[in-house]
């Protein structure tokens, strides 16, 4: 019996080395699903396409390699577009099946029509429909270049008899797969010349890396040295450039802390190294060079002097040898001690002591703890909301951890499907939810899911019953709080209803033990930690008069306390160049 396509698509992705779809089966996709059924390709039934999506793109970018995921037509694939934003924001090596109608009714307005072919464009780099079985084996296989390439998220739309046609034999199909994984993108000699001779002109140099530094961490500390500059990060850059650098000076934004924001504004020149930072109101807006491999996101901040397409290793190879070295350590250091200044004081007001004691349980304690108790390997997936603060601040990068998060698309309810995906990918490393109560509740069905795969995930729930974040926009407006609280839901008796190893934490003397308990247990466990929902990562002795009107300079005030470990590597680097280990609160 000869095999039809949606065979040959499945085999393909086989032979491409796809272990899973993530997916919905049903109506015009079960030729796909019956395909698969038929394979060594395991199906990991989610409870909405949206978490398929986001758990592909996680497990891709925990991977590197293809991820898949599927919907069937209309209703199904739509709601895959919510995690294929995110995905193909975040550069995932994504391949969606869009199943559609009956290629006959196309046009007809027939039950459940939509048009996936124009709705998922915008998340997609490639996103085309099959007609027929030889024209969808040539689609197959641009979609899986495309997507292997570089260019985010690609889309298949497949109508369902077209997936029962008899297989053609297409000789594109069969190509063989580029990846240039380790392409590099050299700088044009000019611009080179010109970031060198920018370099070589400024007494102060600040560094600003983003996620497009991984592979370049060497090279940029060896820039630094030579230049004697602060380096700061993006939250994209922070698992990537923070730990064991000597020249940290923190994080920049509303996530921020530390000296990051003060060194980019002082310094003679900023340079930005693989980053595509979108806050143009904590960058400024004269003498800043950019370096990055796609030449789209040069300028589109702020108005950039010096610009060079490359990618940031190949670029400082090219330019350090020309560069005069700085002899002078002043405006480093200068750094450096600020930047130990206004972490310190806080260690007791959020990590410790009496914050070790409140109740409510205050979240900067409860992400401490959870960030010394987690494997040094682990894999953190992380919500938007005080979540990202707090994983901002307390996740301890040290080289061998990941963080997925929704870093440029900031949508709500990816931290757990994002950790279907990665654990799917790795049953043996643990991953680690910081959930809040928000985004857990919004896709909460996917702790079916969970149940139902035994996956072994870490899920720890900061649950304030308030939509912090959106609390703090609301006071860095001047509006009125609304809408943002609601009454207290038990997600430990939640989930121990589904079958689930859950417990309940209100009381900080019980936590660390609890979370011993939860790591060391088998399967999956969830840990809902009701926290302080007054707690917007305000500093203890904050002042009226410093957040009337909440200026840019209170936003950055009010975002400063609270960042866990990170203080150590501040001291140490302070004792480096002969600085005070303590130094006293700068708000008295």
């Amino acid at each position: 019996m000869s095999k039809n396509f949606a065979h040959q698509l499945v085999e393909k992705l086989e032979e491409l080395g796809v272990k899973r779809i993530y997916g919905l089966v049903g109506d015009s996709l079960n030729p796909v699903s019956d395909a698969v059924a038929e394979s060594n390709i395991e199906w990991v039934h989610v409870r909405n396409e949206e978490a398929a999506a986001f758990a592909a793109g996680a497990e891709s970018l925990v991977t590197g390699e293809l991820a898949v995921c599927a919907g069937s037509c209309g209703p199904g694939n739509l709601h895959l577009i919510q995690g294929l934003y995110d995905s193909h924001r975040n550069s995932g090596k994504v391949l969606a099946i869009a199943s559609h109608i009956p290629s006959l009714q196309i046009g007809s307005e027939f039950f459940q029509e939509t048009h996936p072919e124009q709705i998922f464009a915008e998340c997609s780099g490639y996103c085309e429909m099959i007609h027929t079985a030889d024209q969808g084996a040539r689609v197959l296989h641009n979609a899986i270049q495309s997507t292997m390439g570089g260019r985010g998220v690609s889309v298949i739309v497949l109508p369902g008899d077209v997936a029962s046609l008899e297989a053609a034999d297409e000789p594109i199909g069969q190509s063989v797969i580029a990846r240039g994984d380790n392409r590099r993108v050299f700088p044009d000699p000019s611009e080179a010349a010109a970031l060198v001779e920018a370099i070589n002109e400024a007494d102060t140099v600040t560094l600003f890396c983003g996620a497009g530094c991984i592979g370049a961490r060497e090279e940029v500390f060896a820039l630094a040295e030579k230049i004697k500059a602060p380096v700061g990060h993006s939250f994209g850059g922070k698992m990537h450039i923070q730990y064991d650098n000597p020249y940290d000076v923190g994080m920049s934004g509303l996530l921020g802390y530390g000296a990051c924001y003060d060194a980019m504004m002082e310094s003679d020149l900023l340079i930005l190294l693989g980053t595509d930072f979108p806050y143009n109101d904590w960058l400024p807006d004269a003498n800043v060079a950019q370096v990055d491999v796609n030449p789209a996101v040069i300028g589109r901040r702020t108005k950039i002097s010096v610009p060079v397409v490359g990618d940031v290793k190949s670029t400082i190879e090219n330019i350090l040898p020309h560069l005069e070295e700085k002899k002078s350590r002043k405006f480093l250091d200068k750094m450096l001690k600020r930047h130990a200044k206004a972490l310190e004081w806080v260690i007791e007001a959020y990590g410790g002591g009496k914050a070790a004691k409140a109740t409510p349980i205050h979240p900067e304690y409860a992400a401490k703890l959870i960030d010394e108790l987690a494997a040094d390997d682990a894999v953190f997936t992380v919500d938007t909301g005080m979540c990202n603060v707090w994983a901002a601040r307390y996740i301890t990068p040290n080289g061998k951890r990941d963080e997925l998060a929704s870093f440029r698309h900031g949508t709500m309810a990816n931290a757990l499907p994002q950790a279907i995906g990665a654990q799917s990918a790795n049953r043996d490393r643990q991953v680690v939810t910081f959930s809040g109560d928000g985004g857990l509740s919004m896709l909460l069905s996917e702790l079916v899911t969970v149940k139902q795969h035994d996956l072994p995930i870490k899920m720890m729930v900061f649950n304030n019953s308030t939509l912090g974040m959106v609390k703090l926009e609301m006071m860095v407006a001047g509006l009125k709080e609304f809408q943002t609280t609601h009454d207290d839901v038990n997600y430990a008796d939640v989930a121990s209803a589904l079958g689930i190893k859950s417990y309940r934490v209100e009381d900080p003397k019980k936590l660390e033990k609890t979370l011993k308990e939860a790591f060391n247990h088998d399967g999956p466990v969830l840990v809902d930690i009701v926290t302080d929902g007054n707690a917007l990562s305000l500093p203890p002795d904050i002042k009226l008069e410093m957040v009337e009107g909440f200026t840019e300079s209170a936003v950055r005030t009010v975002m400063a306390g609270g960042i866990g470990n990170m203080v150590d590597l501040a001291r140490a680097n302070l004792r480096n160049i002969g600085g005070a280990a303590f130094i006293e609160n700068p708000f008295k």
